[in-house]
């Protein structure tokens, strides 16, 4: 969840708006996401130290391996798939930790 609100003052920075409490909530009730006060809070207090710019400059940068070529006889058997809960329990998990990378 952690991941919205992050992504809604990133927006804000791109737009060249600021990031408040009043512009990052904005952004998510037009996105449809029900909004914590008390998040928004704490993501707009920890950005007010953080020079986002060269944050970003700074942040790793990862590329994409080349897809492997499709084999020409049957295809590999498809693996199950986690629930989509597990899933979003990891993005949040590395949203917080490059989050964290931000800081310090």
């Amino acid at each position: 969840m952690w991941l919205k609100y992050v992504y809604a003052a990133m927006l804000l920075h791109k737009a060249g708006k600021p990031i408040d409490e009043d512009g990052v909530t904005k952004v998510l009730q037009a996105a449809g996401t029900e909004v914590d006060p008390v998040r928004v809070k704490a993501l707009v207090a920890a950005l007010s130290e953080v020079n986002i710019e060269e944050a970003i400059k700074s942040a790793p940068t990862f590329m994409p391996a080349a897809a492997p070529a499709a084999p020409a006889e049957k295809p590999a058997p498809v693996a199950e798939a986690k629930p989509k809960e597990e899933e979003e329990e990891k993005k949040e998990e590395e949203a917080l930790e490059g989050l964290g990378a931000l800081f310090g």
